[in-house]
């Protein structure tokens, strides 16, 4: 675990998970809104968090992690600041995106499903964006850059704080 990770797991401040369950105790059927809020409140879901979660709800972590290994929506690292959505469609893999993916590997010293270690980008691979016709096309958040070569990827990156 990198350093800014470990110091993100300690300054967890765990009346702010309570507030997010509090409406909830009692009601075990709704773990699944529980974790989306904490997720939606942290980024991620702390490993505290989620011991948290399970001591006031008396479900046991076990089941919680369960829980967020089965869904894919649940995050039990933090992610970057800026996500980065790689398109691996038919129409961006027969126009490049393989070489899209390595550059920013290389770039960012990362690989598909990792975030950078200053927690600045996330790199994700999607099966389609739905912007064919700009293939090969990334998402950097909710920005779309098409028509793109390897070496429009780091004038891309530098771009996002």
């Amino acid at each position: 675990m990198s350093n800014e990770v470990a110091a993100l797991n300690q300054d967890i401040d765990l009346s702010r998970v309570d507030s997010i369950v509090e409406p909830y105790l009692g009601r075990k059927e709704m773990v699944i809104p529980i974790l989306q809020k904490v997720q939606e409140d942290f980024g991620y879901l702390p490993r505290p968090a989620m011991e948290h979660v399970a001591t006031r709800m008396h479900i046991p972590l076990s089941r919680l992690y369960g829980v967020t290994t089965f869904y894919a929506q649940f995050k039990l690292k933090p992610r970057g600041r800026n996500i980065i959505r790689v398109c691996k469609g038919t129409a961006c893999h027969i126009q490049g995106s393989p070489k899209i993916s390595e550059r920013i590997e290389e770039t960012l010293d990362v690989e598909s499903g990792e975030t950078t270690d200053d927690l600045r980008f996330t790199l994700e691979e999607v099966a389609c964006i739905g912007c064919c016709a700009l293939a090969p096309v990334i998402m950097v958040n909710d920005d779309p850059h098409g028509r793109l070569t390897p070496d429009k990827v780091k004038e891309i990156l530098d771009s996002y704080e």
